[in-house]
């Protein structure tokens, strides 16, 4: 599109992107530049392209808009703007001035709202818009004579786009936009909708007011929660819808570039340090119209060139001029890609001695599915060097798929090497690729990098750690999506049904992008040896032993499973009978909006908090209060924890069960949580309610093959042994040295009195106390816990404090360091990074705080397990013992043993996970066994 009348560039979308997607840059002086200089090469490369084009610059004002006194809390939690960032905003609007280029910046609306009501203005006189912004919202203007552009990427978004891009028109992206609701903005929306879920609804019902009419019809978990949000839909409706009316003194017709000031863009490209456009200048050069002829994209799938977009050169060049050592300059250089596609045995051959020749080389496999127990290989994809890649299909059987190497003949030709140690590979979720190779008879060995680890051992928070996510932060580089290749929905084409044209672009690219990732983020990691030593510790030997556990899966009794479920059906039908006669009528249990009504209304019991919209809420701690007095909420709690554990587990697991093994094989995620704890899913198993009859009749179903045992191995309250080895409080560290209870030696010593004496209710206070301060809770937290006055609450921590004077000063002092310093560590030398640790709200920086006190000693005792895991899997290696590890859940390993060699592996594993790590007081694990999961507690 080279005829636009009009362009509107959304500096705000632009100024934050460059910020967080370029590389660092700073003068001598220390001003960093990274963003201006991004930006101005954005608008610079717009002038090139639309040189008589009308055209203004759109930023932000400062404070509230009309949508804060709409909706106060709207944008409460975003964090305040990085002081890096902010000394950039002046220069960066003073440059824009200078290039002859208007600037807009409205007090009480935002960027969108002009840049909306400008384009509506344009587009009533015909005029062609352009609006260049890398936000997605403003995809609801997009319609007739008005077009998005993402100018850093170069892609255009018409109404078809619209379409392709979110699958839904763009007069539905509000909806859109209101159903998700917006954590950074604090938009609420429906509790876990995404995208997908948002589009069926909108696909389904056209508009947001026709799925709130039909919000009965929606079923499951996330139906409930939809009905729980219908009262503040259509504030985010509205605080989502772009305004078009906004009263402006200029006109879009006004908003004409006009010459560039020369003498004074000289003087602030000199502060700035910015050499190659002080030489444009001092050389006569246009500063418009310098940049040079983007170079076409390659026919290669037709697949944009990103490294020939100006912002990457761009880069490149910031990179050159500050003469940084980051590795990241050695990829944000002119495109080199030599990618090939092997389709014969010679090639292959050839590309094995290119690998055995590297000192390491990034290496990917390619699937017909994500399910890793089904999966099948469709190709491999290898890079030995920065742009040096190749793609081997053995798969690719769509109607006119050229001749490829067999798939048993290419991984037999490359077994030695994927077997050997000595031969270092990088790889991107390495996890995925060995289980799938273990299947194809190929045990994976020498992964001695994979980038999403390097990636979330540097900072577990800063960022997603997918490999495109990775790409765009670390290398500024959009890579080629799935969907690109394979389209979206119903007919999305799997792996092996792609055109090998465009399925070798993309995995060669995976490949390649793999190996400049490790190159930008390797030197990161290495400069902090405590973090390395958690990567090649820790993280790495761990790969293995994870796809171990998850390909041994575990036994599940569908049968028992079954059973149980029809019982929690019979007993909510039972709980809703009982529901219908204390609310005096029937009503839809899980209905928030009847439910409200029967509450409030009817029973005319306290609204003890409200929705956004002013709602009595009916959110499950709401009713977890109320039920503690009154037996309706109670009733309703008891009603929706059956319903989730029958439609999570017992429905579900079932379903789950591999046809090839008849076990269940879970996936187990290192790069998810913010502490280093494992999670996982497909199922959860962290999620099994183990302190309820209900959820140990779910542990039931997990059984022990016929001849063998379960064996569970628990640590026993690691979290307050870690909390008395750091803080080395003498009373905590004696109570564990003498094998005491610590509740009732806590107990003992906060009511003074005897061991012996202390009660049971004395014992549950003094638990509530040892829990809770350590997840930093506040002596209203403890009152409420236990009933009891917050005087009496504050009385009891005092007395706690009192008698472990320790614990206190490590509070202090994590407090202390951390806000020096923004992050805590793990005893291993994990890194928790606390963004808000001193934010100005007291609120967000107190939760911060709380979290720097607790995430040490939930780290550390992740860290634990995962080294007694490493310990454990390295002597069932050569134990010779029939025995396997088959679950991690919190602080337990679960074992499938023969009964001949229960009592071998539980003195072992009891002994080994004792020894994990060295602390002032003696780690306990308590082992039992059973016939199933339950038992072995």
């Amino acid at each position: 599109m080279k005829n636009a009348d009009c362009i509107l560039v959304d500096g705000s979308s632009y100024l934050y992107r460059a910020f967080h997607a370029l590389p660092p840059l700073t003068t001598s002086k220390g001003q960093p530049t990274g963003a201006i200089k991004g930006v101005v090469n954005m608008l610079r490369s717009l002038r090139k392209d639309y040189p008589h084009s009308a055209m203004a610059v759109v930023f932000d004002a400062k404070g509230d808009t009309f949508r804060n006194v709409m909706y106060p809390e709207y944008k409460a939690n975003r964090p305040p703007m990085p002081d890096e960032l902010r000394s950039q905003v002046q220069p960066l609007h003073d440059i824009i001035r200078a290039m002859g280029l208007p600037l807009l910046i409205i007090d009480g609306v935002e960027a969108d709202d002009v840049i909306g009501t400008l384009a509506m203005q344009a587009r009533k006189h015909q005029q062609e818009v352009l609006v260049s912004t890398g936000d997605k919202d403003m995809a609801q203007l997009v319609g007739p004579h008005v077009t998005l552009v993402n100018t850093m990427t170069n892609t255009i978004m018409d109404r078809e786009g619209v379409i392709e891009k979110f699958g839904i028109a763009p007069e539905q992206i509000v909806d859109y936009l209101a159903l998700m609701g917006d954590k950074v903005d604090n938009i609420p929306g429906v509790d876990k909708c995404g995208p997908k879920t948002a589009v069926k609804w909108l696909q389904e019902y056209g508009t947001l007011e026709n799925v709130m009419a039909n919000a009965d019809k929606i079923g499951g978990k996330i139906g409930e929660n939809l009905r729980a949000a219908l009262g503040f839909l259509p504030l985010s409706q509205q605080l989502a819808s772009i305004k078009t009316d906004v009263a402006l003194t200029q006109n879009w017709h006004d908003l004409q570039p006009t010459e560039p000031a020369r003498d004074t863009l000289l003087a602030l490209f000199t502060e700035m340090e910015f050499r190659s456009w002080i030489s444009e200048i001092n050389s006569g050069g246009s500063v418009i119209a310098a940049l040079k002829e983007r170079e076409k994209v390659q026919e290669r799938g037709n697949m944009q060139d990103i490294f020939a977009d100006p912002v990457a050169k761009e880069s490149a060049a910031i990179a050159e001029s500050a003469s940084t050592t980051e590795a990241v300059t050695k990829v944000a250089t002119e495109n080199t890609a030599q990618y090939e596609t092997i389709t014969n045995m010679a090639e292959l051959q050839r590309w094995i001695k290119k690998l055995e020749a590297a000192n390491y080389f990034a290496f990917d496999t390619e699937t017909d599915q994500l399910d890793y127990m089904q999966a099948s290989i469709v190709g491999l994809s290898f890079a030995v060097a920065s742009g040096e890649a190749a793609y081997v299909p053995v798969a690719h059987d769509y109607l006119g798929a050229p001749t490829q190497l067999s798939r048993s003949q290419t991984l037999q030709a490359l077994k030695s090497i994927l077997e050997s140690e000595k031969n270092k590979k990088v790889m991107q979720h390495g996890k995925y690729d060995m289980n799938v190779l273990a299947r194809a008879g190929i045990a994976l060995r020498g992964v001695a990098y994979d980038t999403m680890m390097e990636s979330y051992v540097i900072d577990s928070v800063a960022t997603r750690h997918n490999m495109d996510a990775l790409a765009q932060k670390y290398l500024d580089y959009t890579t080629v999506g799935f969907e690109d290749i394979a389209g979206k929905g119903a007919n999305q084409l799997t792996f092996n049904q792609i055109d090998l044209e465009k399925a070798s672009f993309y995995a060669a690219e995976d490949a390649d992008i793999t190996l400049r990732l490790h190159e930008a983020l390797w030197p990161q990691l290495t400069a902090e040896p405590s973090l390395q030593s958690v990567f090649e510790n820790i993280e790495i030997p761990l790969i293995p032993v994870l796809s171990k556990i998850e390909r041994n899966g575990v036994l599940v009794d569908a049968k028992i499973l079954h059973e149980h479920s029809i019982e929690l059906g019979e007993r909510m039908h039972q709980l809703t009978q009982k529901a219908f006669e204390l609310a005096g009528q029937e009503f839809n249990l899980g209905s928030p909006k009847q439910l409200g009504e029967i509450l409030y209304n009817k029973l005319q019991l306290p609204a003890l908090k409200k929705t956004p919209t002013g709602q009595p809420s009916t959110a499950e701690a709401v009713l977890a209060e109320l039920a503690l007095d009154y037996p309706l909420p109670k009733v309703i709690m008891e009603y929706r924890g059956l319903s989730k554990l029958k439609s999570t587990y017992t429905d579900k697991l079932p379903q789950m069960i591999d046809a090839t093994t008849g076990r269940v094989h879970t996936s187990y995620h290192q790069a998810v949580t913010a502490t280093g704890r494992l999670s996982s899913s497909d199922p959860n198993l962290q999620n099994i309610p183990v302190r309820t009859e209900e959820g140990r009749r779910v542990r039931q179903a997990f059984i022990a093959s016929r001849g063998y045992k379960i064996l569970a191995a628990d640590y026993s309250q690691i979290e307050l042994r870690i909390m008395a080895h750091l803080s080395s409080d003498a009373g905590l560290c004696d109570a564990f040295a003498k094998g005491l209870d610590i509740h009732r030696a806590t107990a003992a010593e906060v009511f003074g009195m005897e061991l012996d004496k202390v009660t049971h209710e004395q014992r549950r206070s003094a638990k509530a106390i040892n829990f809770g301060l350590i997840y930093g809770m506040s002596a209203f937290g403890l009152a409420k816990q236990l009933q009891i006055g917050r005087g009496q609450a504050q009385e009891y921590i005092d007395l706690y404090f009192s008698r472990y004077p320790g614990v206190l000063r490590y509070m202090e002092k994590t407090r202390h360091d951390a806000a020096e310093k923004g992050y805590v560590e793990t005893l291993f030398g994990r890194r928790l990074y606390l963004p808000d640790i001193n934010a100005k709200n007291g609120g967000v920086r107190q939760g911060a705080e709380r979290t720097a006190i607790n995430a040490p000693m939930q780290g550390t005792a992740a860290d634990i397990i995962k080294r007694a895991m490493i310990d454990v899997d390295a002597w069932l290696r050569t134990s010779h013992i029939d025995a396997r590890m088959i679950m991690q859940v919190h602080d337990e390993l679960v074992f499938e043993v023969a009964e001949n060699d229960v009592e071998t592996l539980r003195v072992n594993i009891k002994n080994l996970m004792e020894c994990a790590a060295n602390l002032q007081v003696p780690l306990v694990v308590d082992a039992g066994v059973g016939n199933n999961w339950d038992e072995a507690h």
